[in-house]
């Protein structure tokens, strides 16, 4: 188990490939951990090194009391680079992590050399959804807010499926004070404008069966950034890495092809 001490906060990642190889920063969605991305590693080309973590409140990594802000998100990727001693990387962030990756290329475009916004947006949801769904969770726990999450998150093929008990799990086990604190932060942005101030390669990966961020949504997100490409990954919702591994990873490796990152 690998801890980074930040002074402000102690964050738990774990980092897989060749220390020589273009770094692959993966930022997780809300109400899950580093291991969203197991799925996808064997798909990934073996030079990458891959750097995943645990966000604020999630996974092995302290939890402070709620609310957060973004620009703390923020900060806290962005101290994680810097004692990790990552530069010029492709970030990868997912849901609030495509959020993270977004205000974090804005604030040190030295430490991201390309952007990938898989199901996210510039700003996602409204205020008043987030705070009756956090009032929720205060009032009745995150299993009150659990099967209207995996319908939002997964298609009804994989819904059906065992492997929805591990999803369950994952976001049943997330602390509460985590859960809330990142969905203030959600509830808090809107990176319309910084976004659309954005220079660099930019791919959009979005799921046609998702209920969090359709991909409608996604898509002008991407557009925001000149010259970004969009994909769209059929028969998958919110995390289309985990019900389309082998596509997902394809789309991704063409990017860092055609972007010139990776042989």
């Amino acid at each position: 188990m690998q801890i980074a001490d930040l002074g402000h906060i102690r964050l738990h990642y774990q980092i897989d490939g060749p220390e020589t190889g273009l770094p692959l920063v993966l930022s997780n969605s809300l109400g899950t951990d580093l291991r969203l991305w197991e799925p996808l590693l064997p798909h990934l080309p073996r030079e990458l090194r891959v750097i995943r973590y645990d966000r604020r409140g999630h996974g092995l990594s302290d939890v402070p009391a709620a609310p957060y802000s973004m620009g703390q998100l923020v900060r806290d990727t962005e101290a994680l680079l810097d004692h990790l001693g990552i530069r010029e990387c492709v970030f990868l962030g997912l849901s609030i992590g495509g959020m993270v990756a977004q205000g974090l290329a804005v604030k040190r475009p030295d430490l991201i050399r390309a952007m990938v916004l898989s199901n996210t947006a510039a700003r996602i949801g409204t205020t008043e959804i987030w705070q009756g769904r956090i009032d929720m969770a205060r009032a009745q726990g995150l299993g009150a807010l659990t099967d209207a999450t995996m319908e939002r998150w997964f298609s009804p093929g994989f819904r059906a499926s065992p492997e929805i008990a591990l999803w369950q799990n994952m976001f049943n086990a997330t602390p509460l004070e985590g859960w809330t604190g990142c969905a203030a932060a959600i509830a808090g942005t809107d990176f319309y404008t910084s976004t659309a101030a954005l220079r660099l390669p930019t791919l959009g990966i979005g799921g046609d069966r998702d209920g969090s961020t359709p991909p409608d949504l996604v898509r002008e997100t991407t557009e925001l950034v000149p010259g970004a490409r969009f994909e769209l990954i059929h028969r998958a919702g919110h995390l289309p890495h985990v019900e389309q591994p082998a596509r997902y990873a394809g789309i991704l490796t063409a990017f860092l092809q055609d972007s010139g990152l990776q042989a």
